[in-house]
C-alpha cells in the first residue's frame, strides 16, 4: 500500500541522500490527517450551529460535570487562550444562550460560566458528529492497531505536557 507520503520521500531521497527522512513518514501523514480532521471537525460542528473555538468553550464546560461550570481562569487553562479572548468568547456564546455568568459563591469578585441547556444540547450534538466523523478515519485499524496508535501518539505527546 502506498500514498503521497511514500512519493514525496522517494522524491527527497532522491534528491537528498544525505538526509534521514524518517520524520517525514510521520509527520507528513500526521499532517495531512489533521486537514483531513480538521475538516471533519469543522463539518460537525457547523451542522450544530457551532464554531470551533465555541465547541472548545461549551467542551470544557459540559466535560466539568453537573452544574456544567467553570471560573474563567480555569477555562483559560482548557483551552487556551488569552483572557481577553476568553472574555470576548464568554460574551458571545453568552449573547446566543449557550452560556451564562454567575457569581462565585466562594469569591464576591469572581464569576462563574456555566453551560446553559441550550449550550449543553449544542455541544452533545456536535461531540456526537464529531466521533462519528472520526471513527470513520480509523476504520482501517483494527480495535487493538487503534489502541497501539494512541499510545504511541501519547509517548510524542507527553514531552508537551
Amino acid at each position: 500500500m502506498r500514498d503521497e507520503v511514500d512519493d514525496l520521500s522517494e522524491e527527497w531521497a532522491r534528491e537528498r541522500p544525505d538526509l534521514d527522512l524518517s520524520p517525514v513518514a510521520v509527520f507528513s501523514r500526521l499532517g495531512r490527517l489533521s486537514r483531513h480532521l480538521d475538516l471533519a471537525r469543522r463539518d460537525a460542528f457547523t451542522r450544530h450551529g457551532i464554531e470551533s473555538w465555541e465547541f472548545d468553550v461549551l467542551a470544557a464546560l459540559r466535560r466539568a460535570g453537573m452544574p456544567y461550570e467553570l471560573s474563567p481562569g480555569r477555562l483559560l487553562r482548557e483551552t487556551l487562550v488569552t483572557s481577553g479572548t476568553m472574555t470576548n468568547r464568554v460574551d458571545r456564546l453568552a449573547a446566543r444562550g449557550f452560556v451564562e455568568r454567575n457569581p462565585d459563591p466562594e469569591d464576591r469578585r469572581g464569576v462563574l460560566v456555566r453551560l446553559t441547556p441550550e449550550g449543553k444540547q449544542a455541544v452533545d450534538g456536535a461531540f456526537e458528529a464529531l466521533l462519528e466523523a472520526e471513527a470513520t478515519f480509523l476504520t482501517e485499524l483494527s480495535e487493538s492497531e487503534q489502541h497501539q496508535l494512541a499510545d504511541l501518539l501519547r509517548q510524542l505527546l507527553v514531552q508537551f505536557s
